[in-house]
C-alpha cells in the first residue's frame, strides 16, 4: 500500500510563461484567469489536484518582475511569501522565447530557496515549436540553475502534463487530504467572479490598460423568489477617465461584450443563470495609492 501524499506546489516564471494555463490543465477546470496580457494573475489562487495516491494543492503566483509601482511591490511580496510556504516549486520558461534577463533574475531568487525546496524546471508551450527547439531550450534552462528535474510540457495539447503531476507529487510529504474531495479551489467565489470579469475586460484592450483594471464584486445574491438566477453587482475600476472611454467603447458596446463574455464564464463557475450588473468607475492612480489598494483587495 503506497502512502498518500499531500502538499503544496507553485509555478513561478516571468509574466506570460504559461503558469495559469498549466494550473488549469492540471486541475482540469478554469481556476486561475488566463489572458495573453502579462500580469493578469493577482491573487494566489489555489487549484487542487485530486488523485488516488495524493492531493496536490497548486498555488498560482503573479509573474515576478522588477516592481515599478506599489502594486508591483505587493505582487512580488505575494510571490516571495508563497515560495517560503510550498513543498516544491516549478519554474516555467516558454519553449518559444529565448531565456532572458527576466528568467535569470528569477533563477537567482530561486537559488536562495533551492537548498530547502526542490525546484523543477519546466519548458512550457512545447506545442508552439519543433522538437529540436524544445531540446535546445531544455539545455539552455539546465545552464541557468541546478534543477531537481527538467520536464517539457504543453498545457494546450496535454503533452506530459501527467508526468509533471507525478514529478510534483513525488516531492510532497506523506499526509492525509488537506481539502475534502470536491473542492477545486478555496478562493471565495466572489474573488473568482471578480477575476473572470477582469479576464474578459483584458481581452482585446490596448496594451496600456492591463495593469490599470481592477474589479470588485459588491454583491452576489440569488434573485428574490427564484432559485435559478443569481444577481451579480460589480464595479470595474480604471485609473483615468480616458481609460474609462476605452473600456466602455462606442456607445457602451465594448462593456456589453465584456459583460456577455464574463457572464458565460460566471454561469459555468456557479452552475446557475446569472444577471451581471457591471459599472465602470475611475479610481485615480489606484496602483500607487495604499488606501485604494486596500479597498480593491491588495
Amino acid at each position: 500500500m503506497t502512502e498518500h501524499r499531500s502538499g503544496f506546489a507553485c509555478f513561478v516564471g516571468r509574466p506570460n510563461a504559461g503558469k495559469s494555463t498549466l494550473t488549469n490543465a492540471l486541475v482540469g477546470t478554469k481556476v486561475a484567469i488566463t489572458s495573453s496580457k502579462p500580469q493578469t494573475t493577482r491573487h494566489a489562487i489555489r487549484g487542487i489536484v485530486h488523485r488516488e495516491d495524493a492531493q496536490l494543492v497548486l498555488i498560482d503566483t503573479p509573474g515576478l518582475h522588477r516592481p515599478r509601482t506599489l502594486l508591483g511591490e505587493r505582487l512580488n511580496d505575494i510571490v516571495h511569501t508563497t515560495w517560503s510556504e510550498v513543498d516544491v516549486v516549478g519554474f516555467c520558461v516558454p519553449a518559444n522565447e529565448k531565456i532572458g534577463p527576466g528568467d535569470k533574475f528569477i533563477a537567482a531568487e530561486l537559488q536562495k530557496i533551492a537548498k530547502r525546496t526542490p525546484v523543477i524546471g519546466i519548458v512550457t508551450k512545447t506545442d508552439l515549436v519543433q522538437p529540436q527547439q524544445v531540446a535546445e531550450q531544455l539545455l539552455a534552462l539546465e545552464r541557468v540553475m541546478d534543477f531537481a528535474e527538467l520536464v517539457p510540457v504543453s498545457a494546450v495539447d496535454g503533452f506530459q502534463v501527467g508526468t509533471l503531476a507525478d514529478l510534483l507529487v513525488a516531492r510532497l510529504p506523506e499526509g492525509p487530504q488537506l481539502y475534502p474531495g470536491g473542492e477545486l479551489t478555496d478562493e471565495p467565489e466572489q474573488t473568482l467572479v471578480a477575476e473572470l470579469i477582469r479576464e474578459s475586460a483584458l481581452e482585446g484592450v490596448r496594451d496600456e490598460l492591463p495593469h490599470s483594471i481592477a474589479v470588485t464584486v459588491e454583491e452576489m445574491l440569488p434573485r428574490e423568489g427564484r432559485d435559478d438566477l443569481i444577481d451579480v453587482h460589480a464595479f470595474l475600476y480604471v485609473e483615468r477617465p480616458s481609460q474609462k472611454g476605452i473600456i466602455l467603447g462606442h456607445k457602451g458596446e465594448r462593456l456589453r461584450e465584456v459583460g456577455a463574455t464574463a457572464r458565460k464564464h460566471i454561469e459555468r463557475l456557479l452552475g446557475s443563470k446569472v444577471y451581471l450588473d457591471l459599472h465602470v468607475k475611475v479610481a485615480k492612480d489606484w496602483q500607487r495609492d495604499p488606501r485604494q489598494l486596500r479597498r480593491l483587495g491588495f
